[in-house]
Protein backbone atom coordinates (compact mmCIF):
# COMPACT_ATOMS: atom_id res chain seq x y z
CA UNK A 1 0.00 0.00 0.00
CA UNK A 2 1.86 3.07 -1.11
CA UNK A 3 1.37 6.27 1.51
CA UNK A 4 -1.03 8.40 -0.97
CA UNK A 5 -3.80 5.16 -0.61
CA UNK A 6 -4.50 5.37 3.20
CA UNK A 7 -7.61 7.24 4.12
CA UNK A 8 -6.66 10.24 6.11
CA UNK A 9 -8.69 10.07 9.21
CA UNK A 10 -11.48 12.72 7.36
CA UNK A 11 -12.24 9.99 5.28
CA UNK A 12 -11.97 6.95 7.54
CA UNK A 13 -14.66 9.13 9.62
CA UNK A 14 -16.73 9.59 6.22
CA UNK A 15 -16.39 5.79 5.43
CA UNK A 16 -17.36 4.89 9.30
CA UNK A 17 -20.59 7.37 8.98
CA UNK A 18 -21.54 5.56 5.60
CA UNK A 19 -21.15 1.90 7.08
CA UNK A 20 -23.23 3.13 9.71
CA UNK A 21 -25.94 5.01 7.70
CA UNK A 22 -26.60 1.87 5.40
CA UNK A 23 -26.47 -0.68 8.58
CA UNK A 24 -28.86 1.83 10.07
CA UNK A 25 -31.32 1.95 6.71
CA UNK A 26 -30.96 -2.07 6.64
CA UNK A 27 -31.93 -2.45 10.06
CA UNK A 28 -35.25 0.15 9.34
CA UNK A 29 -35.85 -2.37 6.37
CA UNK A 30 -35.80 -5.58 8.71
CA UNK A 31 -38.51 -4.04 10.57
CA UNK A 32 -40.68 -2.32 7.79
CA UNK A 33 -43.77 -4.52 6.70
CA UNK A 34 -44.20 -6.61 3.98
CA UNK A 35 -46.54 -5.39 1.36
CA UNK A 36 -49.91 -6.35 2.96
CA UNK A 37 -48.69 -7.59 6.54
CA UNK A 38 -49.72 -4.63 7.57
CA UNK A 39 -53.33 -4.93 7.00
CA UNK A 40 -55.44 -6.20 9.87
CA UNK A 41 -58.61 -6.89 11.64
CA UNK A 42 -58.96 -3.66 12.73
CA UNK A 43 -58.31 -1.72 9.14
CA UNK A 44 -61.01 -4.10 8.08
CA UNK A 45 -63.94 -3.54 10.71
CA UNK A 46 -62.56 0.39 10.56
CA UNK A 47 -63.50 0.66 6.62
CA UNK A 48 -67.14 -1.66 7.50
CA UNK A 49 -67.92 0.80 10.40
CA UNK A 50 -67.07 3.56 7.82
CA UNK A 51 -69.48 1.94 4.89
CA UNK A 52 -72.37 1.14 7.38
CA UNK A 53 -72.02 4.37 8.60
CA UNK A 54 -72.58 5.39 5.30
CA UNK A 55 -75.91 3.15 4.93
CA UNK A 56 -77.35 4.26 7.82
CA UNK A 57 -76.82 8.05 6.58
CA UNK A 58 -78.46 7.51 3.34
CA UNK A 59 -81.35 5.05 4.30
CA UNK A 60 -82.31 8.00 7.06
CA UNK A 61 -82.10 10.70 4.12
CA UNK A 62 -85.81 10.61 3.62
CA UNK A 63 -84.45 11.12 -0.38
CA UNK A 64 -86.73 9.73 -3.20
CA UNK A 65 -85.55 6.16 -4.82
CA UNK A 66 -83.35 7.82 -7.32
CA UNK A 67 -81.38 9.81 -5.21
CA UNK A 68 -80.94 7.13 -2.88
CA UNK A 69 -79.92 4.87 -5.31
CA UNK A 70 -77.10 7.15 -6.83
CA UNK A 71 -75.75 7.58 -2.83
CA UNK A 72 -75.44 3.66 -3.05
CA UNK A 73 -73.61 3.10 -5.97
CA UNK A 74 -71.00 6.05 -4.99
CA UNK A 75 -70.84 3.75 -1.48
CA UNK A 76 -70.29 0.67 -3.48
CA UNK A 77 -67.46 2.45 -6.04
CA UNK A 78 -65.69 4.01 -2.56
CA UNK A 79 -66.12 0.58 -0.13
CA UNK A 80 -66.59 -2.32 -2.74
CA UNK A 81 -63.54 -4.28 -4.85
CA UNK A 82 -65.67 -3.61 -8.01
CA UNK A 83 -63.56 -5.35 -10.43
CA UNK A 84 -62.88 -8.56 -7.94
CA UNK A 85 -66.70 -8.79 -7.45
CA UNK A 86 -67.36 -8.22 -11.57
CA UNK A 87 -64.84 -10.52 -12.46
CA UNK A 88 -66.06 -13.10 -10.13
CA UNK A 89 -69.87 -12.57 -11.40
CA UNK A 90 -68.30 -13.19 -14.72
CA UNK A 91 -66.82 -16.41 -14.14
CA UNK A 92 -65.38 -18.50 -16.68
CA UNK A 93 -66.18 -15.84 -19.51
CA UNK A 94 -63.91 -13.16 -17.64
CA UNK A 95 -60.73 -15.37 -18.80
CA UNK A 96 -61.60 -14.78 -22.34
CA UNK A 97 -63.11 -11.63 -22.79
CA UNK A 98 -61.24 -8.23 -24.43
CA UNK A 99 -60.23 -5.79 -22.15
CA UNK A 100 -62.89 -3.09 -23.42
CA UNK A 101 -65.84 -6.07 -22.81
CA UNK A 102 -64.35 -6.42 -19.62
CA UNK A 103 -64.08 -2.52 -18.58
CA UNK A 104 -68.17 -2.44 -20.38
CA UNK A 105 -69.24 -4.87 -18.09
CA UNK A 106 -67.30 -3.79 -15.14
CA UNK A 107 -69.10 -0.06 -15.06
CA UNK A 108 -72.70 -1.56 -16.23
CA UNK A 109 -72.28 -4.54 -13.35
CA UNK A 110 -71.31 -1.59 -10.82
CA UNK A 111 -74.80 0.51 -11.45
CA UNK A 112 -76.72 -2.73 -11.65
CA UNK A 113 -75.40 -4.02 -8.46
CA UNK A 114 -75.84 -0.97 -6.83
CA UNK A 115 -79.13 -0.53 -7.58
CA UNK A 116 -79.93 -4.53 -6.67
CA UNK A 117 -78.56 -3.86 -3.24
CA UNK A 118 -79.31 -0.21 -2.77
CA UNK A 119 -82.96 -1.54 -2.88
CA UNK A 120 -82.24 -4.35 -0.92
CA UNK A 121 -81.18 -1.56 1.58
CA UNK A 122 -83.78 0.47 1.39
CA UNK A 123 -85.70 -1.37 2.61
CA UNK A 124 -83.92 -1.07 6.20
CA UNK A 125 -85.16 2.96 6.24
CA UNK A 126 -85.96 3.15 9.99
CA UNK A 127 -83.89 0.40 10.77
CA UNK A 128 -80.25 0.67 11.90
CA UNK A 129 -77.17 -1.67 10.64
CA UNK A 130 -74.68 -2.22 13.91
CA UNK A 131 -70.90 -3.41 13.35
CA UNK A 132 -70.21 -6.32 16.12
CA UNK A 133 -67.71 -8.32 15.64
CA UNK A 134 -64.71 -8.87 13.22
CA UNK A 135 -62.65 -12.20 12.58
CA UNK A 136 -59.79 -13.31 10.20
CA UNK A 137 -61.15 -16.60 7.86
CA UNK A 138 -58.38 -17.87 5.44
CA UNK A 139 -56.71 -14.69 3.84
CA UNK A 140 -59.19 -12.39 4.41
CA UNK A 141 -61.73 -10.63 7.35
CA UNK A 142 -65.60 -11.16 7.56
CA UNK A 143 -66.75 -8.57 9.49
CA UNK A 144 -70.02 -9.25 11.25
CA UNK A 145 -72.87 -6.51 11.54
CA UNK A 146 -76.79 -6.55 12.92
CA UNK A 147 -79.51 -5.18 10.86
CA UNK A 148 -82.01 -4.51 13.87
CA UNK A 149 -85.94 -3.47 11.92
CA UNK A 150 -88.79 -2.63 12.73
CA UNK A 151 -91.06 -5.23 13.39
CA UNK A 152 -88.80 -7.66 12.38
CA UNK A 153 -86.51 -9.98 14.45
CA UNK A 154 -82.40 -8.62 14.28
CA UNK A 155 -80.44 -10.67 11.40
CA UNK A 156 -76.76 -10.64 10.12
CA UNK A 157 -74.82 -8.86 8.07
CA UNK A 158 -71.43 -10.62 7.30
CA UNK A 159 -68.77 -8.55 4.78
CA UNK A 160 -65.81 -10.20 3.28
CA UNK A 161 -63.11 -7.67 3.28
CA UNK A 162 -59.09 -7.98 1.56
CA UNK A 163 -56.56 -5.59 0.54
CA UNK A 164 -55.22 -7.78 -2.55
CA UNK A 165 -55.99 -4.68 -4.97
CA UNK A 166 -53.64 -2.76 -2.62
CA UNK A 167 -56.13 -1.47 0.02
CA UNK A 168 -58.62 -2.63 2.29
CA UNK A 169 -62.33 -2.83 0.15
CA UNK A 170 -65.07 -5.63 0.66
CA UNK A 171 -65.66 -7.95 -2.31
CA UNK A 172 -68.34 -9.73 -0.61
CA UNK A 173 -71.68 -9.65 1.56
CA UNK A 174 -73.81 -12.12 3.31
CA UNK A 175 -76.94 -10.84 4.20
CA UNK A 176 -79.57 -13.80 6.32
CA UNK A 177 -77.57 -16.26 4.98
CA UNK A 178 -77.41 -15.22 1.08
CA UNK A 179 -73.85 -14.97 -0.55
CA UNK A 180 -74.00 -12.18 -2.65
CA UNK A 181 -70.83 -13.77 -4.86
CA UNK A 182 -72.13 -17.52 -5.51
CA UNK A 183 -75.90 -15.27 -6.20
CA UNK A 184 -74.66 -13.29 -8.92
CA UNK A 185 -72.30 -15.38 -10.38
CA UNK A 186 -75.34 -17.74 -11.15
CA UNK A 187 -77.75 -14.97 -11.95
CA UNK A 188 -75.00 -13.15 -14.44
CA UNK A 189 -73.93 -16.62 -15.67
CA UNK A 190 -77.96 -17.52 -16.82
CA UNK A 191 -78.35 -13.73 -18.27
CA UNK A 192 -74.92 -14.90 -19.87
CA UNK A 193 -76.40 -18.11 -20.96
CA UNK A 194 -79.42 -16.40 -22.87
CA UNK A 195 -77.11 -13.90 -24.90
CA UNK A 196 -75.79 -16.78 -26.13
CA UNK A 197 -72.07 -15.15 -24.21
CA UNK A 198 -72.52 -12.08 -26.16
CA UNK A 199 -70.72 -9.59 -23.10
CA UNK A 200 -71.75 -6.65 -25.45
CA UNK A 201 -76.01 -8.15 -25.05
CA UNK A 202 -75.16 -8.51 -21.24
CA UNK A 203 -74.18 -4.86 -20.64
CA UNK A 204 -76.87 -3.71 -22.50
CA UNK A 205 -79.52 -6.42 -20.08
CA UNK A 206 -77.55 -4.97 -16.66
CA UNK A 207 -78.08 -1.34 -17.74
CA UNK A 208 -81.89 -1.90 -18.22
CA UNK A 209 -82.25 -3.38 -14.86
Amino acid sequence: MTISSIPTATEARRTRRGVLMLAAAGAAAAVLPLPGAAFTVADARQLIDSAVAEVNRIIASGKAEPAMLRDFEALFARYADVPTIARSALGPAARSASASDMQAFTRAFQGYIARKYGRRFREFIGGQIEVVDAKPLRSYFEVISIARLRGQSPFDLRWHVSDRGGRPLFFNIIIEGVNMLAAERTEIGAMLERRRGDIGALVQDLNAL
